[in-house]
């Protein structure tokens, strides 16, 4: 096997990984500071790719730049979704939450059935097929742009948490629900800026991803059991842990695909969450209970 040859799958699988990586982002940032899972997180992430490819198609926006309206859209959904419906279900039994979350994911891939029927849509700009050439190396364009935004989109997530006065606060819920309480934060809003955050993290993912994938309303669960399956390898409610796990899961997706054969990228993904819960259960960034 030619070694560039290796060198242009790995380098692809990082890119893609790091889009994974911020899609799982947003599901590992509820998880950590709401507690709950939320299990419609692919459902929607390809409601934002068809809202890319409709920008696109009627608008000829570029879905780099329709991540920014989408973003904002999937924001104000995220948060008045936790507001109304999701913080009564905060303190109760994690079976509740599930079936509400699972109730919102069929809702929405049957929507989008619906809609837009169970063809497949996709995005063709100018740049799809275009790379960069590094010494022996073809970096693609599509790719690396894709994992640009994504790693934006992280840093700006990052930065907001350290640094910012609400951040800091967000962090407080998340560390002692009941002593942000006492000292007078306005936990329900916080919560619910969260899920608002989460959001626009899979919506920038998926407006990134439309550019490299074809989505169908199927795509929905797909998704939501990868962003699952990059969590627990990075470790669940850790930042750096999902945007590393999206990077191995890529990396390993790619490789398994030139390797063996395309149709055993799952396997190796699978096979990879086996062995981290077998030898690190709480993930290779996570923290034991």
């Amino acid at each position: 096997m030619p070694l560039d040859l290796v060198l242009n799958v790995a380098i692809s699988g990082v890119l893609t990984g790091l889009v994974y990586g911020l899609m799982a982002l947003g599901l590992s940032v509820i998880f950590g500071v709401v507690r709950v899972v939320n299990f419609a997180h692919g459902e929607m992430m390809t409601v934002a790719m068809y809202a890319a490819t409709i920008l696109f198609s009627v608008l000829k926006l570029d879905p780099f730049l329709a991540a920014l309206p989408v973003a904002t859209a999937f924001f104000a959904f995220g948060y008045g979704l936790q507001k109304t419906l999701i913080n009564p279900f905060v303190t109760r039994p994690m079976h509740s939450q599930f079936i509400l979350l699972l109730a919102i994911a069929i809702i929405l891939v049957n929507g989008l059935l619906v809609i837009f029927g169970p063809d497949a849509r996709n995005v063709q700009v100018d740049y799809q097929l275009d790379s960069f050439e590094i010494g022996g190396i073809l970096i693609d364009k599509a790719r690396l742009y894709a994992a640009t935004a994504a790693l934006v989109a992280a840093t700006a997530l990052f930065a907001f948490f350290r640094f910012s006065l609400t951040g800091k606060a967000i962090r407080a819920c998340a560390d002692n629900y009941l002593g942000a309480k006492v000292v007078g934060l306005n936990v329900k809003h916080l919560y619910a800026l969260t899920f608002g955050l989460g959001s626009a993290c899979v919506a920038i993912a998926g407006c990134a991803l439309s550019v490299l994938l074809e989505v169908t309303p199927q795509l929905g669960p797909v998704m939501t059991l990868l962003a699952f399956v990059i969590v627990i390898i990075g470790g669940m409610g850790s930042m750096a842990g999902a945007l590393l796990g999206g990077v191995l899961i890529g990396t390993s997706e790619a490789l398994a695909g030139l390797f063996i054969t395309p149709s055993a990228k799952s396997m190796f993904s699978f096979g990879l969450l086996i062995l981290v819960l077998l030898f690190r259960p709480q993930g290779l960034l996570g923290t034991r209970a």
